[in-house]
């Protein structure tokens, strides 16, 4: 990545909604917002044109770069510019609804996977990473902490919890929390440790969750929801089935979950 100077992000939308979530992002996590001239003046906004004309710009800049546009006018902007997945910057798309962060280009090698999971937990929308290296990992771990829970305790936890379901750590392919953890110093020094992406879900949907579990009634009365390592296992997943419920090891809530790949059956 030695060819890119720029660690800033670029953030680049063709429409008013999409300035509004690059707006946010900025703010968030920092970045640079590029917005098409048709969206009108905008402090701290550079105005373009095109957008191809753009992306061979941001390419030789910016190690990242976000299009909160459809996927398809991303791909096609950036399609001129690729050379080697050493050298192209992390690129992510986001539409214009906040649903959706979907890692496209150097996933894994330059970042875009890890990229499209912190902007979910900004937007509290869904990552989708379809890189190989997390499609055949099959084991999400829900995590719920007390406050200042360390990072060692956590990883402790995690693979206890892996060791009784008879699991090795290289399937963890997702840890995940509820969105009221997402400043615990703990559980995002861990992830970063683990070398696993780590996401916070919305807390509205644990609640409105279908699946009948368990209710935690001190999970209830501290957090007003009715559990957090259960549901964030099962919910952060496609098609999860439990194989282990809620553990607690130390000051940590650990459950597992495992996702069925549909086509393997």
């Amino acid at each position: 990545m030695a060819a890119h100077e720029n660690d800033i992000t670029a953030l680049v939308t063709l429409s008013e909604r999409g300035l509004f979530l690059a707006r946010k992002l900025s703010r968030e996590m920092g970045g640079k917002v590029f917005a098409h001239k048709d969206t009108g003046p905008e402090e701290a906004v550079e105005l373009f044109d095109g957008i191809i004309d753009l992306t061979a710009s941001l390419f030789k800049k910016f190690r990242n770069i976000v299009y909160i546009a459809p996927a398809g006018v991303a791909v096609r902007a950036i399609a001129p510019y690729l050379e080697h997945k050493s050298l192209d910057p992390a690129v992510v798309a986001v539409d214009i609804g906040g649903r959706w962060a979907i890692s496209l280009l150097s996933g894994h090698e330059g970042g875009a996977n890890l990229l499209a999971f912190r902007i979910s937990n900004l937007l509290g929308c869904q990552p989708v990473v379809t890189t190989s290296t997390q499609a055949e990992k099959d084991i999400i771990a829900g995590l719920g902490c007390r406050k200042g829970a360390a990072a060692e305790d956590i990883i402790y936890a995690l693979k206890y919890a892996l060791e009784k379901a008879a699991c090795s750590l290289c399937r963890v392919r997702l840890l995940a929390s509820a969105d009221i953890k997402k400043n615990e110093a703990g559980l995002i020094l861990a992830a970063e440790k683990l070398g696993i992406p780590l996401y916070f879900l919305p807390s509205d949907k644990i609640r409105n969750m279908p699946l009948r579990l368990s209710v935690s009634d001190f999970v209830q009365e501290q957090t007003g929801l009715p559990g957090v390592a259960e549901p964030c296992a099962l919910i952060a997943g496609q098609n999860t089935k439990l194989i282990l419920g809620k553990t607690i090891c130390k000051s940590v809530t650990i459950a597992l979950a495992r996702e069925n790949f549909l086509w393997s059956e």
